[in-house]
């Protein structure tokens, strides 16, 4: 009679259990990947997938199923997306359980599903538990640096230690170029990590990038134009200082070079990284160094969190545009053709290493793209760093740059990176975050409709931000005084302000701004410019007439 009564004890609190996971539960897209290998027939059957059938090719395939659903499209980044992987044993005893392994044809290679989207994969219940630990975190660091809370208000400017250097010498007499400054990006769980920025660091300062090596193998990523310029110096410099008396061990040095465009910027081409780190037999220890743009910096990043389930990783970037914005803050991924920078991760570098002197080799294009993104941090939180540019612009210029001026424009720009980054890591709930995506959710729709690689992502940051601009004035949140400067500062660097002819429609336009990450709820959400200089907000509540008469506007 006791065992009946346990038994019955123990269904009931099982139904219980059951019931409340029921009503946990939201809408969920689950795909189940089984991948033990059958005991018997009838286990055969149910096994959809086996161990030796699960690559990356399957992975391409769960993504494509991924972003066809309607679901993702009307929810955007809200969606909860769960790729799990357990037998059927274990899921008929505890339920399914999240991540996922894939094989590769030259060994094991891991590769977390669950960085899809940039987003977490948890049940809802989970999910919105760590979203509200994650919102009570920044709201603290918020009351700390005095941060206003409304949404509508002009973003927080708060302090970041930054340190000046000049060249100093050593007792044998061999002067050691310094950092001219070094910006810190405060993170919690001991995550803080250095950018320094200055002249001849990847020549002369390889025992300061060994710092924050923590293992002795390294994979250098690259690609075909970076290369012959820079990999064989980063690796003399690194070599060098390995063999030094203060170093235990010496590097081992592997690097892999990637083609070079945006157009590359896509899961086939990131398993050549993994391929190179197989064939290399490298471990858990190794650090990954994305020596580039923001092509090599956020593929190498999302490499770096997925190979072995996470190893360190440091960027070094060549182009503005990284150096400014791409390589601060841990945004890593790789295109879809459905969506940029759709599949990736958030994940910290070690260190942001940036050498303006690899600046000479920019193409003047280029070069340009990046000044795009120095003149969003003004627009949307730092009035005097804008008036700063309006007056500085000649000393910008790729033709005759100040070195001051340009040192100063990267310094005050990461700044200004490294205080949102503080404040909200993961543009989770706050939209502190999302702000810095001035201009992005039309230059992304640009992006995509005109074709990777047709233009550079800072002239159509370019574009956006001179609709951004429009927008703003036709909704009366500012005047046509402050339109205007924002779109003459663009074109005093060459950059384009309008659409290309022929290239989008206004409904192309729509249902490529439909599937951008900051959407919700079925809902497009903007950053657009209100008020003073430097105020901004982040919405999807405002006269949808307007944004049409926008489109119109520019769409020939």
């Amino acid at each position: 009679m006791r065992g009946r009564r346990r038994d019955e004890t123990r269904r009931e609190k099982r139904e219980e259990k059951r019931k409340k996971r029921k009503k946990r539960r939201k809408k969920t897209i689950i795909f189940r990947v089984l991948f033990s290998y059958p005991k018997t027939k009838r286990h055969a059957k149910r096994n959809t997938l086996t161990q030796r059938a699960f690559t990356l090719q399957t992975l391409r395939v769960i993504i494509k199923k991924m972003s066809s659903s309607s679901a993702l499209k009307i929810g955007g980044g809200d969606a909860a997306v769960v790729v799990v992987a357990a037998s059927a044993r274990r899921r008929r005893r505890k339920g399914v359980s999240g991540g996922t392994t894939t094989s590769s044809s030259r060994g094991k290679m891991f590769l977390e599903a669950s960085s899809y989207s940039t987003s977490v994969a948890f049940y809802p219940h989970r999910r919105r538990r760590q979203q509200q630990q994650q919102q009570q975190q920044q709201q603290q660091q918020q009351q700390q640096h005095g941060a206003r809370s409304s949404s509508s208000s002009r973003l927080p400017t708060t302090t970041t230690t930054t340190t000046t250097f000049a060249v100093s010498s050593s007792s044998s007499g061999k002067t050691t170029t310094e950092p001219d400054a070094i910006v810190s990006v405060k993170l919690d769980q001991n995550r803080d990590y250095p950018i320094y920025i200055g002249s001849e660091l990847m020549s002369e300062r390889g025992d300061l990038l060994r710092k924050h090596i923590k293992g002795d193998t390294v994979l250098i990523v690259t690609n075909e134009t970076i290369a012959p310029l820079y990999l064989d110096k980063v690796k003399e410099s690194l070599s060098s200082s390995s063999s030094s008396p203060s170093t235990t061990k010496e590097l081992r040095i592997e690097s892999v070079i990637l083609p070079d465009g945006e157009e590359y910027k896509n899961l086939d081409v990131l398993d050549l990284i993994f391929e190179k780190a197989l064939e290399s037999r490298l471990d858990r220890k190794t650090t990954f160094i994305a020596l580039g743009g923001g092509v090599i910096g956020d593929m190498t990043g999302f490499a770096a969190s997925a190979y072995q389930r996470g190893v360190n990783f440091i960027q070094i970037p060549t182009t503005v545009m990284a150096m400014v914005d791409s390589s601060v803050g841990g945004k890593t991924g790789v295109n879809h053709k459905k969506g940029k920078n759709m599949i990736g991760a958030f994940y910290q570098p070690q260190c942001v290493f940036v050498d303006i002197d690899s600046l000479n080799s920019l193409p003047e294009r280029e070069y340009n793209s990046g000044i795009a993104e120095v003149i969003k941090y003004g627009l949307i939180r730092d009035a005097k760093f804008f008036d700063w540019i309006e007056q500085n612009a000649d000393r910008l210029q790729k033709k005759a740059i100040d070195r001051k001026s340009l040192v100063y424009a990267i310094q005050r720009s990461c700044e200004n990176k490294a205080e949102v980054v503080e404040l909200d890591e993961k543009e989770s709930g706050l939209n502190v975050r999302a702000t810095l995506n001035l201009g992005h959710t039309f230059g992304h729709a640009i992006e995509t409709g005109v074709g990777y690689g047709e233009y550079l992502h800072g002239e159509a940051v370019s574009i956006g931000t001179a609709m951004a601009a429009d927008l703003s004035y036709r909704l009366g949140w500012i005047d046509k005084k402050l339109q205007a400067r924002t779109v003459d500062l663009l074109k005093r660097f060459d950059l384009p302000i309008e659409v290309p002819e022929g290239s989008m429609t206004k409904q192309k336009f729509m249902d490529l701004m439909a599937v951008d990450k900051k959407a919700s709820q079925g809902k497009m959400n903007f950053i657009l410019l209100k008020g003073d200089l430097g105020g901004c907000v982040f919405t999807g509540d405002f006269d949808q007439t307007k944004l049409q008469e926008t489109l119109e506007s520019f769409v020939r």
